[in-house]
C-alpha cells in the first residue's frame, strides 16, 4: 500500500527536522511526503531544503491556518493510506507498518488509530495517552483520539471531504466523525507517535477554545443527516461528553473554577461520564484552594491511571 504523509508547519524550526526524519525513517515501502510551510520566518525553509530530495513536494507560502495547509497536502496525495503529522510531533519506529497491517487486515475500515506518547519541549516523555476501540457514539460523545496516531483510507476521506476550515481546535475530531459515519474505525494497541506539549502549542495556549468548538460540533450534529437521530437517542451522553471535554482543557489551562463548573454540567447530564475524571476534579478543587504543590503528585497519579486503566 502506498502511504501519503503531510506535514503542516509554521515557525517550528526547533522541532521540524525531527518530524521530517521520523517520516522518512518510518516508510516501509512506496510513499509520498508533502511539507506545507506557512511562509515561516525562522530557519524552517533551510531545514526543508536539506531534505527536499526525499520529499514529493513542498511549499512555503502564506496560508489561512492549519486546516488550509493540511488540505493543500491532502488534495495532492495519491496514497491508499493518508495521514498528517504536525511539525512539533513525530512518528515512533514501526508506526506506518502497524497502520498498513491494520488496513490490510480490515479492508472495510476507513480510519485506524493507536496510542500516543506525550513529550515536553525537550522531548522528555511524561505521559502515555492510551485509547480503546471506539464507535460513532463514542466519538459523538467526545471520546477524543490523538491525531498524530491516526491514519485514513483515502477512498473514505474523499467521501467525507477535507478538513473544514471553520474549525481550528477540533478540526481533526470533526473529520473523524464524518469518516466514522461512513466506515468502521479500528484501534491499534500500539504506541504510534509522540505529541509534543509546549507553551506555544494551542492545546495549552488556548484551552477555552476547545470547549467552544465542542458545542459548535453539537449544533452541527443536531441538524446533520445521519448524526441527528443518533444525537436524539444519546443526548445526555453526548452533552455530558462535551462538558467533560471543556472541563479537561480548562483544567489544563489552569482555569480551575471554570473547569469545576464544566464538570458539574457534565455530572448533571450523565454522572457516569463526569466521574471518569474524578481524579481531575479532586486536583481542580485542591488547586483552587491554592495547593498547587500537589501537581507533581497529580501527574504521577495520571501516569499510573493511564498505565493501569
Amino acid at each position: 500500500m502506498r502511504v501519503s504523509i503531510v506535514t503542516p508547519s509554521y515557525n517550528q524550526a526547533r522541532y521540524l527536522e525531527q518530524t521530517i526524519c521520523s517520516v522518512l525513517n518510518s516508510t516501509p515501502g512506496p510513499f509520498e511526503y508533502f511539507v506545507i510551510d506557512g511562509n515561516s520566518s525562522d530557519s524552517s525553509v533551510e531545514i526543508i531544503k536539506k531534505h527536499e530530495a526525499h520529499l514529493t513536494n513542498w511549499v512555503s507560502e502564506k496560508d489561512n491556518g492549519q486546516a488550509e495547509a493540511i488540505n493543500k497536502g491532502l488534495s495532492q496525495a495519491h496514497g491508499e493510506i493518508i495521514a498528517w503529522i504536525n511539525s512539533d510531533d513525530y512518528y515512533l519506529p514501526g508506526a506506518l507498518q502497524h497502520a498498513i497491517h491494520a488496513f490490510e487486515q480490515n479492508p472495510d475500515t476507513g480510519l485506524v488509530y493507536g496510542n500516543v506518547l506525550s513529550v515536553d519541549a525537550a522531548g522528555n516523555s511524561f505521559n502515555l495517552q492510551t485509547f480503546k476501540p471506539f464507535n460513532i457514539v463514542d466519538l459523538m460523545s467526545f471520546q477524543i483520539i490523538s491525531q498524530p496516531a491516526v491514519f485514513m483510507r483515502r477512498s473514505v476521506l474523499e467521501q467525507a471531504g477535507l478538513l473544514d476550515p471553520g474549525y481550528h481546535f477540533l478540526l481533526d475530531h470533526h473529520l473523524w466523525l464524518r469518516m466514522a459515519i461512513l466506515a468502521p474505525i479500528v484501534f491499534i494497541p500500539e504506541t504510534l507517535a509522540a505529541a509534543r506539549y509546549h507553551a506555544e502549542a494551542k492545546n495549552l495556549a488556548r484551552t477555552a477554545d476547545f470547549g467552544r468548538e465542542a458545542f459548535k460540533i453539537i449544533e452541527w450534529m443536531k441538524i446533520t443527516p445521519g448524526f441527528a437521530p443518533i444525537f436524539e437517542q444519546n443526548n445526555a451522553r453526548i452533552m455530558s461528553g462535551a462538558h467533560r471535554l471543556n472541563a479537561f482543557y480548562l483544567l489544563d489551562g489552569g482555569q480551575y473554577k471554570a473547569a469545576l463548573s464544566a464538570y458539574w454540567q457534565s455530572f448533571k447530564a450523565r454522572p457516569a461520564t463526569a466521574l471518569r475524571d474524578w481524579h481531575r476534579m479532586i486536583y481542580a478543587c485542591l488547586a483552587l484552594l491554592g495547593l498547587k504543590n500537589i501537581r507533581g503528585g497529580y501527574i504521577r497519579l495520571r501516569q499510573w491511571l493511564n498505565k493501569n486503566g
